[in-house]
């Protein structure tokens, strides 16, 4: 085998090898020796088939064979050879491919093309400073929660008729009431998909619906109809009805009042506690352990911020390609759908593509960093925890979780995306664990202040129920990859 380098520009190779004509030539001879013991030809004995007639029906399948496999095997070899680690597959283009599959003669030659991992310093990690913050929540924060519990678990009763006499002649809906509605919306006229809604509870005063929706309602009693304007907000869920404006025929069907439980024993026994003490205790571990992820969401940003700023070494410029094209496909995506950032929507897409790259470049240089420190400090992911990593997914989507789990035994490459994730932390506990980190109490609004973005999330949500009305108001292991081409690539 002849190699031959004809590029060495950063982390950019590119090389010529040819294959002499007599180690092909050989490979295919054996090849046609190993068919020739095993075909089953009718007319001929078993191992007595003609080589001409062999050669006839399989020559280019088994040309072709052999010049993916000598095309892969060098590859691998040249790699070895040269302690070359590829960022991503290298490129190979096999010169006239066509004769290299027909002639028995030729020499095999091909061009490969590839991009390295850098070579990566290994920070000082006992020199990097970082400031923990922490919270404990406050006994008024607990009993809001404890106040949101009781809300939960109200009750709907009558409104007695003393109590709606003593409101005078304003007996309608009224702040605190809870009215039923059937309503059916229309735009110019028009009805439009989800703007019907049959017994739907309106908060009176409260929230839960459009702008306007609820003010306009009050003062109905069952039995009333009225039609009400209002406008749908300009970030509303519905893009086909955000800023829209819409009219809303209401029929009133009941008057109610809600009756919310005493935080008490009783309560706690709704929610599954035996006394409220043990629901308190739950409620403070649980408000804890909220403010902890928040903690480590903070202190993980900072610890990335720094080793960024310590991967000063050269990305492959083929993985920031890849990673940027994932990125502006997202935006573009956003943008599309109008949900792109209000920063964003006042930018030129030139700037855009700047900022992004820049993003695309902090994320392959991280990345880089965190797998050879993994790699370095035999960091791995363990099947114990992919496990319990697609266990937890599974009981994000409550009475979905046998599906998604079926999903990922039926997708295992999905699996495989939730490693990357529990690398990274495990990557990053290593290195807190060897930093100098400083603890720093706060309260809880300043450990929420500013937070950083929230994380990508792995999978994307099943498509929720569609069962809601219009009206309601919407929430808000190491990357070295194989080095053998595909068979398309030669």
């Amino acid at each position: 085998m002849q190699v031959t380098e004809t590029l060495s520009d950063g982390l950019k190779r590119a090389y010529t090898v040819v294959l002499p004509a007599a180690d092909i030539e050989s490979k295919r001879a054996a090849r046609f020796t190993r068919l020739i013991k095993t075909l089953r030809i009718p007319g001929f004995r078993p191992g007595k088939v003609p080589l001409a007639l062999v050669k006839q029906r399989y020559g280019t399948a088994v040309s072709a064979e052999i010049l993916e496999e000598s095309v892969n095997d060098a590859t691998r070899q040249v790699l070895a050879d040269r302690g070359l680690r590829p960022a991503l597959q290298p490129k190979v283009e096999v010169a006239n491919p066509e004769q290299a599959v027909t002639s028995a003669i030729a020499d095999l030659e091909f061009k490969m093309e590839l991009e390295l991992l850098p070579d990566i310093s290994m920070p000082d990690f006992s020199a990097i400073s970082l400031t923990r913050l922490k919270a404990e929540p406050a006994p008024a924060t607990t009993e809001e929660m404890l106040g949101r519990l009781a809300l939960s678990h109200r009750e709907l009763v009558e409104i007695p008729a003393e109590e709606l006499q003593a409101r005078g002649d304003n007996q309608g809906a009224a702040d605190g009431d809870v009215l039923t509605v059937d309503f059916n919306g229309k735009i110019d006229g028009v009805e439009f998909e989800g703007g019907k809604g049959t017994d739907i509870d309106v908060d009176i005063g409260g929230t839960g619906f459009i702008p306007g929706f609820a003010e306009q309602v009050a003062g109905m009693k069952p039995g009333d109809s009225r039609t009400i304007d209002v406008t749908f907000p300009a970030d509303y869920g519905m893009v086909t009805l955000a800023g829209k404006a819409a009219t809303f025929d209401v029929t009133a069907k009941q008057l109610r009042k809600a009756v919310t439980p005493e935080i008490d024993d009783e309560l706690a026994k709704k929610a599954g506690f035996d006394t409220v003490d043990a629901l308190r205790a739950a409620v403070v571990d649980r408000t804890q352990r909220e403010y902890d992820s928040q903690s480590r969401t903070r202190l993980k940003r900072q610890l990335l911020d720094v080793l960024s700023d310590a991967a000063t070494f050269l990305s492959p410029e083929t993985m920031v390609n890849s990673e940027f094209d994932q990125i502006w496909q997202r935006l573009t995506a956003d943008r599309d759908a109008g949900r792109l950032d209000e920063d964003d929507k006042a930018k030129d897409e030139e700037t855009l593509r700047t900022e992004y790259r820049a993003i695309a470049e902090r994320r392959v240089r991280l990345g880089l960093l965190l797998a050879e420190i993994g790699r370095i400090n035999n960091l791995t992911v363990t099947q114990e925890e992919l496990t319990r990593s697609m266990i937890n997914e599974a009981t994000r989507y409550p009475g979905q979780e046998m599906q998604m789990l079926e999903f990922f035994r039926k997708y295992p490459q999905m699996v495989e995306q939730l490693r990357g994730p529990i690398f990274e932390d495990k990557v990053v506990d290593f290195v807190l664990a060897l930093a100098n980190v400083t603890d720093l109490t706060v309260t809880p609004d300043e450990l929420a202040k500013d937070p950083p973005a929230p994380p990508v999330p792995i999978l994307a949500a099943p498509v929720p129920d569609a069962s809601e009305s219009a009206a309601a108001a919407p929430d808000a292991s190491e990357p070295v990859p194989s080095t053998e081409p595909p068979a398309s690539q030669v």
